[in-house]
């Protein structure tokens, strides 16, 4: 900290964070050194303001059919700036102009889910996650990518074919079911 002048006996402390509990002390120094510190003063927090910090690593995905799932990493407690602290959800389907807003108001959460039947499997959708506090709402996340939730396949696999190749083994083939955008991706077959 800044050295001030003897003759001087109060100094304003700046660049503090907001609603954060401070204690002070002063040392008296002259050419022969640094005393013991004064006792620490009474706690005082700094008064509240809007948050600044937006979450981190906003993505998602997953999810059921007809879910749009949003993941967040939690602003700390340090970086939420006052009470009333929660997070502000924005989403809207790629090349819409109209966002959808949602209210999360539990300081822990990391997670949104919005069910919607019509929403189809894997549209993707621009989201960003801002945050609030009492004094107002602050900044907002960068625009992330998030895809809802896929589909179950609702066509079998076809031409199953099985070939014998020893008295214990059956090879069974199968023609692989194409990738469709509404359905999303076969991640594996069960054969029975």
């Amino acid at each position: 900290p800044e050295v001030i002048n003897g003759r001087t006996h109060e100094a304003t402390v700046v660049d503090l964070s907001p609603w954060v509990e401070y204690e002070f002390r002063v040392v008296a120094s002259s050419s022969a050194g640094s005393g013991e510190p004064s006792r620490p003063s009474a706690p005082l927090r700094t008064r509240a303001a809007v948050p600044v910090v937006a979450p981190t690593n906003v993505s998602g995905g997953g999810g059921s059919r007809s879910e749009l799932v949003i993941t967040w990493e939690p602003v700390s407690e340090e970086l939420q700036n006052g009470e009333g602290f929660g997070y502000i959800v924005m989403f809207r389907p790629l090349g819409s102009t109209t966002w959808t807003k949602a209210v999360v108001a539990s300081v822990e959460s990391s997670k949104y889910v919005y069910r919607n039947e019509s929403i189809t499997p894997l549209s993707p959708f621009e989201v960003k996650v801002g945050v609030y506090n009492n004094e107002g709402e602050g900044t907002l996340s960068s625009v992330s990518v998030v895809y809802s939730g896929e589909d179950e396949p609702q066509v079998a696999p076809a031409g199953a074919a099985a070939l014998s190749v020893s008295a214990a083994a059956v090879e069974v083939s199968w023609l692989p079911i194409p990738w469709n955008r509404h359905t999303g991706r076969v991640l594996g077959y069960e054969v029975r």
